[in-house]
């Protein structure tokens, strides 16, 4: 089994199909002109089929599709449908901000996705299009619907919390998902790239949001999903759905963290928070072997000792932190 320098085994692929999107979510992409990847450095269907296989046979058993916005991605489904059919494969999911879902869930349903994110910051439309910039909610809520017609499950919903922007919709979003049948997720803001203007002073910490939740419905603390998934989980004593806390600064789990990523353009990446990137398309379009590549994948894990959450939290009880100090991969390239 293939572990990295803490112990930690690649179980979870995170894929990002595009770097485009077409929101401008203030706490991920907040520029209104981007230079994007040129469209033929942008790994091919046929290059993320076969790197997917590879990190399969290395003990993945989870990959998530994720973008910028991958519906915006011509024909997407048709990758979808190549890697439900992967041995070994045990969970394919997309996260999405929904827009594009209501014309696509019918063949994404029919190419073997079994489950969505979603992600949903507010139920209110105009906060709803000031937070994306240019995103609809109708349309959104519209698609989330459309997928949970086709027998989708889980659906979850993802929300970034930022105070003073839409702290004050947690319990509408509690309330939504509970209603629905959707299990809701909250993210702490987070400092992922470079240009969210990330401060502490905008952070809404776990603690809170979960006494906030769990005053008006009381929760019974799950734990994580294998014991390693970024949320905690809760279920309402009532029976009634369940609720995930992502606390990437104030608990971190990187002790935990059995996550990969490929970049738009090809690049294996360790952390949410890299700097640098492992050039893998180049790899694979200078013709070398499945064995080869397979080695390369194998000396980047070996040597993985990252764990910026935790020592973000260190630097951050020490006064000592300053987010523009370390250099990030963009999250619009990233993906989730």
């Amino acid at each position: 089994m293939l572990r990295d320098l803490y112990n930690r085994p690649v179980r979870d692929l995170r894929i990002s199909v595009t770097d485009r999107c077409n929101f401008r979510c203030t706490y991920c992409m907040p520029l209104d002109e981007y230079e994007w990847i040129d469209k033929g450095e942008i790994l091919t269907f046929e290059e993320i089929a076969r790197l997917a296989r590879l990190f399969v046979q290395l003990g993945v058993e989870k990959i998530r599709l994720t973008g910028g916005e991958p519906l915006v991605r011509r024909n997407i489904e048709a990758l979808v449908a190549e890697l439900s059919e992967l041995d070994g494969l045990k969970d394919l999911c997309l996260t999405t901000n929904g827009s594009l879902l209501a014309e696509k869930a019918v063949a994404l349903k029919a190419a073997g996705l079994r489950r969505i994110n979603l992600s949903l910051d507010t139920l209110d439309p105009d906060k709803f299009r000031s937070m994306t910039k240019r995103g609809d909610l109708e349309e959104v809520l519209k698609g989330l619907f459309a997928v949970k017609a086709q027998g989708l499950s889980p659906i979850k919903l993802n929300a970034v919390v930022e105070r003073g922007v839409n702290d004050d919709d947690i319990l509408n979003l509690v309330e939504f998902s509970r209603e629905h049948g959707f299990a809701m997720r909250f993210i702490e803001y987070m400092d992922v790239g470079n240009t969210n203007g990330w401060t502490s002073e905008r952070l809404v910490s776990k603690k809170e949001i979960f006494e906030r939740i769990n005053a008006r419905f009381p929760l019974r603390e799950v734990g994580r999903e294998n014991g390693s998934a970024p949320a905690v989980d809760y279920e309402f004593i009532d029976g009634k759905g369940e609720v995930g806390i992502v606390a990437s600064v104030t608990e971190p789990f990187c002790a935990s963290c059995n996550r990969a990523r490929l970049t738009a353009d090809g690049k294996l990446v360790t952390c949410l928070f890299s700097s640098v990137g492992h050039d893998l398309k180049g790899l694979l379009r200078r013709g070398l072997t499945d064995a080869q590549i397979l080695d390369f994948i194998t000396s980047v894990w070996t040597k993985r000792s990252d764990r910026y959450s935790a020592e973000r939290l260190e630097a951050l009880q020490a006064s000592a932190y300053d987010p523009k100090s370390h250099k990030k991969i963009e999250m619009i390239t990233l993906g989730g």
